[in-house]
């Protein structure tokens, strides 16, 4: 504990992040140490995703890290994939933020933590005027929604959208960034008591029906599928010709169907699948940039907006699961630090 008393006897302070307290107190000790011109080496012998990323902010610039793992708990990896606060160190060679600036990103998984370590490139800036609340709950959604209607399907102005399972999180997200570019958007929603919610979100260009009419608002230029198979049939007969469909969740449809080539041939429309969380750097640091210049001007002059249906603690982490799975929500669950 006493840094002081290493001078002359040592010539690296080795800090165990598992038994110095945590990161404030490493942070602290690793200061003093280098101050005192003593080497610092970082270890770590928990493994587990919330132990790890501490050990690797400390890590940052220090002369040695050794960490036993990770091993990454199947308890501990919370299928969160969402991040958002303010940036508390940065490695030497970072330079886009800076310490202390509000921050928010999508990660590959573990995100219901205190900290998390990510890529600069992969970081979108927090609008000043923007609450931690709908911040997090913006960035998987809107990225995922993005990514689909403009780099998948190349939406353009003024044509017409239909997105499926309009009342979850990235189909509340698509409905703005497709009405945003001028798009007519028709926007499916099974419960008759959230459609007026999801038409409210740009008012006079979304129409929110019942999932078995959509068909009859067409055509399409561009679906976003997030329900699944059970609707690839209509959502073939309802596109234009030389229409696009993304599929981005297949959770309520499943993932399985029967696809008539014949009709896909004659729409000359094209089909592609999308995710996030397994892209390489390169692809996730393009997806965080379009996004930061297309989609967060509008979110800070306060055109986008990110619903949030209820708030919990990070302590309180399972009674935000179960409300997840009761479903029947408007917009975002939070789980705050």
């Amino acid at each position: 504990d006493d840094v002081a008393g290493a001078v002359g006897r040592f010539d690296v302070v080795n800090i165990k992040l598992d038994k110095c307290g945590g990161l404030t107190e490493g942070l602290m000790m690793a200061a003093e140490a280098r101050r005192l011109g003593l080497g610092v080496m970082v270890g770590n012998m928990v493994g587990t995703s919330l132990a790890m990323a501490p050990a690797f902010v400390l890590g940052q610039g220090c002369d040695i890290v050794d960490l036993d793992g990770p091993t990454f708990l199947t308890e501990d990896r919370r299928p969160s994939i969402t991040y958002v606060g303010g940036m508390v160190s940065a490695g030497p060679d970072a330079t886009r933020f800076n310490v202390g600036d509000r921050v928010m990103a999508v990660v590959g998984g573990g995100a219901l933590a205190e900290l998390a370590v990510v890529h600069e490139r992969t970081l979108i800036p927090v609008p000043p005027n923007v609450s931690w609340d709908e911040a997090g709950g913006f960035p998987e959604a809107f990225t995922t929604a993005h990514d689909a209607l403009f780099t998948q399907c190349r939406l353009q102005m003024g044509e017409t959208v239909c997105v499926h399972g309009a009342a979850g999180g990235v189909g509340v997200a698509a409905v703005q960034l497709a009405a945003g570019t001028g798009a007519c958007v028709v926007a499916t929603v099974r419960d008759p008591l959230r459609r007026p919610a999801v038409e409210a979100l740009a008012p006079g260009q979304v129409t929110a029906v019942d999932p078995a009419d959509f068909a009859n608002h067409g055509p399409f230029d561009v679906i976003l599928e997030l329900v699944g198979a059970s609707n690839l049939a209509a959502n073939i007969a309802s596109l234009r010709t030389g229409g696009r469909i993304s599929i981005i969740g297949v959770s309520a449809g499943g993932s399985k169907g029967e696809l008539d080539l014949l009709a896909l041939m004659g729409k000359r429309a094209s089909i592609c699948g999308s995710t996030l969380r397994t892209r390489p750097l390169e692809q996730k640091a393009d997806a965080a940039h379009r996004v930061t210049v297309q989609a967060i001007p509008h979110l800070a002059a306060g055109r986008f907006t990110v619903p949030i249906t209820a708030t919990f603690s990070l302590d309180d982490v399972n009674a935000a699961y179960e409300r997840f799975r009761e479903g029947a929500k408007f917009g975002k669950i939070i789980v705050r630090p």
